[in-house]
């Protein structure tokens, strides 16, 4: 932790460093030489790049110091990589790519390495190594971040991953029997007792086929309650339970928090149930589920389904116990109330007191009262939809409407009683108050300000702006089009990551830097505190297996090492230190089954060895204290040469062994 600026100084070391550079604007270079010597330079470099002072306070703002640490992480979907990414704040650095759903070979994950892990992600014996992370999610204790825990789903494959934030690597992939798709996770409840998992698209549960003719009656959607096991640190699929929802595409999902915790709300579209078909002359589906004024916000009551969950009031659907939708409606565990045509995205005020929906086609953001919802169940309400789900009259659970721009999307909350939504149209971010108490009742229910960003941002994330406590200092676009802001590399652009200074009061809101971002589509964000993170600078002991986060029985220790033969089956034993392997030869013969533990002995920070044998596809990232254990069969005979593949000392080229193969 040393060199970490504290979140609380981020303001005030942005400022003098500030009053700096404009103090050496504004009385010249020459006042300032006998304390810092010729400070022209900068000066000039300054006014020939055409630099202004909000520029040199952007860049006072974000300069960080070699040694010194970024107060803030931001925890980044991958996209299309498949994968998350670490960045630092507010230097904007990349810090990290963290494995999940494809395999990586600087970290080894399925390259002798993590296996396991993805294997849990085949889906019906299918191998699947892609996929498309959209919604990470940090665990939570009382509605805050704790540090311990990041989850992330892939919409594309409807499967959900666990990471550990001791070392930041992927434990745990699981793959949902119901549904192909989900946009609505994950996001945790307030003490991470579920982690929620919203389809998207309609379908028939379990992927059965139904043609699209049998839409409104054979397909549905889809909600899971994904049981976490804090202690084992893993998703329990036997404590965990779905509930089937009518066809419409369920979108994005949040936990209420607070007066709300027990209650999930989540949005929709398509209640037109529209089915597409632009070929065979129908609407196409931007149009035919664009048609309704209103589509339904989801209401749901958790503790309430739970209870009826482990009542054994489910039926089993591809392994998964499902709550009906009959069983749903008749136990008032799900309700509906309008919300603005096509909305894309519900957010929970700090207190939990507020829902926060905006729709696409709609330029306010709509603001319901969990209260007024209440007080509008207990009453009681005769309209149902279609299916029967009650339905809560639209005025009677409203609290406010506030016109921010056209293309709303998402909100994201600071401590100071603003809320701040991205504008997908306008490219901009609102800057808004809550007028009530608690938050900004003398500001009303206001627009009080826009910035402009680059260009058609979705997502925004704020400093802990989706918890009980958020922290205010600093907010992120997350641009999907970058146009114009980077040196062109071809026609695929890099999406864009702004930071945004959303600490001063009032309608100051401020650019700060631009981050190109060259992997995938990353899609959503959450931002902690660095000094809430506690992960390890060497693994706790040597011979620590990651996936168990515990000793390996089978690790090697220093004087243990060697081969042996029993038959055909080959264990090779070896340790790694700076500045070799032990053994450094191992011969064994053409269709050996061998099974191969290396231990890195090392116990320096830093201190990582690669391993990597040619053709066999064995590529290892072995940590300071890491055992790993891979296997494979010899069909391939001849010389092949191991090395290690990290970077480790000045005689690292000689860190090297050979493999020979003695043909049958």
């Amino acid at each position: 932790m040393a060199g970490r600026i504290p979140s609380s100084r981020v303001v005030a070391v942005g400022a003098i460093l500030f009053a700096v550079v404009v103090l050496a604007v504004t009385i010249g270079p020459s006042a300032l030489s006998s304390a810092q010597g010729d400070s022209s330079s900068w000066q000039v470099i300054a006014e020939e790049r055409g630099l202004t002072e909000a520029d040199l306070r952007a860049a006072a703002m974000t300069y960080t110091p070699s040694g010194v640490m970024d107060p803030y992480v931001m925890v980044a979907s991958g996209g299309h990589s498949g994968q998350v990414f670490i960045i630092g704040m507010p230097s904007m650095r990349l810090l990290r790519s963290v494995a999940v759903f494809t395999p990586e070979p600087w970290q080894g994950y399925g390259y002798g390495a993590g296996e396991e892990v993805l294997a849990g992600g085949d889906m019906n014996g299918r191998q699947v190594r892609w996929g498309d992370t959209h919604h990470p999610a940090l665990s939570e204790t009382n509605g805050d971040y704790d540090g311990q825990w990041a989850f992330i789903n892939d919409k594309a494959n409807a499967r959900v991953a666990v990471i550990d934030l001791r070392d930041f690597e992927t434990k745990q992939i699981v793959n949902n029997p119901l549904f192909l798709n989900d946009h609505g996770g994950t996001f945790v409840t307030p003490n991470t007792e579920y982690i929620i998992e919203g389809g998207q698209y309609g379908q028939p549960l379990g992927s059965e086929y139904a043609p699209l003719a049998e839409y409104e009656t054979a397909y549905r959607g889809m909600i899971t309650f994904w049981k976490f096991d804090r202690e084992a640190g893993r998703i329990d699929p036997s404590q965990s339970f779905a509930m089937e929802l009518p066809p419409y595409w369920q979108d994005l999902c949040d936990s209420g928090k607070l007066v709300s915790d027990g209650w999930v709300f989540c949005n929709s579209i398509n209640t037109e149930l529209a089915t597409g078909g632009i070929e065979k002359g129908n609407p196409p589906f931007e149009a035919g589920a664009s048609r309704n004024t209103t589509d339904f916000l989801h209401i749901i009551n958790l503790k309430a389904a739970e209870a009826v969950y482990k009542a054994g009031n489910t039926v089993e659907i591809a392994g998964m116990q499902v709550i009906t939708l009959d069983t749903v409606i008749e136990n008032d565990l799900l309700f509906f109330t309008p919300e603005p045509r096509s909305p894309h995205g519900v957010d929970i005020a700090p207190g939990g007191d507020y829902i926060v929906v905006s729709g696409k086609l709609d330029p306010h953001v709509t603001v319901y009262s969990f209260q007024k919802i209440l007080d509008t169940i207990a009453a009681g309400t005769t309209e149902t939809d279609q299916y029967g789900v009650p339905i809560l009259p639209y005025e009677s659970v409203l609290e406010a409407q506030v016109e921010v721009g056209l293309g709303p999307l998402h909100t994201q909350f600071g401590p100071d009683g603003y809320a701040y939504t991205s504008l997908f149209l306008d490219s901009a971010v609102a800057r808004w108050s809550i007028g009530a108490e608690g938050y900004r009742p003398q500001d009303g229910w206001s627009l009080i300000s826009k910035v402009p960003i680059q260009y058609n941002v979705g997502h925004i994330a704020a400093a802990e702006g989706d918890t009980v406590s958020p922290d205010g200092q600093f907010l992120v676009a997350l641009n999907k089009w970058s146009v114009d802001r980077f040196l062109n590399t071809g026609p695929l652009l890099p999406q864009n990551f702004q930071l945004i200074d959303i600490g001063q009061e009032g309608d100051t809101l401020q650019v700060l830097y631009d981050m190109p971002f060259g992997v995938g589509e990353p899609h959503y964000a959450q931002i902690i505190k660095a000094d809430k993170l506690a992960a390890w600078e060497v693994y706790p002991e040597v011979g620590w297996n990651p996936l168990t986060q515990s000793p390996d029985p089978n690790s090697v220790a220093q004087g243990t090492e060697g081969v042996t033969r029993e038959g055909n089956e080959v264990t090779v034993r070896m340790t790694a230190v700076r500045s070799h392997f032990t053994p450094e030869h191992v011969e064994i013969k053409a269709g050996d089954k061998v099974k191969w533990t290396i231990t890195n002995v090392e116990r320096a920070r830093d201190a990582t060895h690669g391993f990597s044998i040619p053709y066999y596809g064995i590529n290892l990232s072995i940590e300071p204290g890491e055992t790993v254990t891979f296997e494979f069969e010899a069909t391939e005979p001849g010389v092949f040469s191991w090395y290690c593949t990290e970077f480790c000392s000045a005689l690292h080229l000689e860190m090297m062994g050979y493999l020979t193969i003695e043909p049958e």
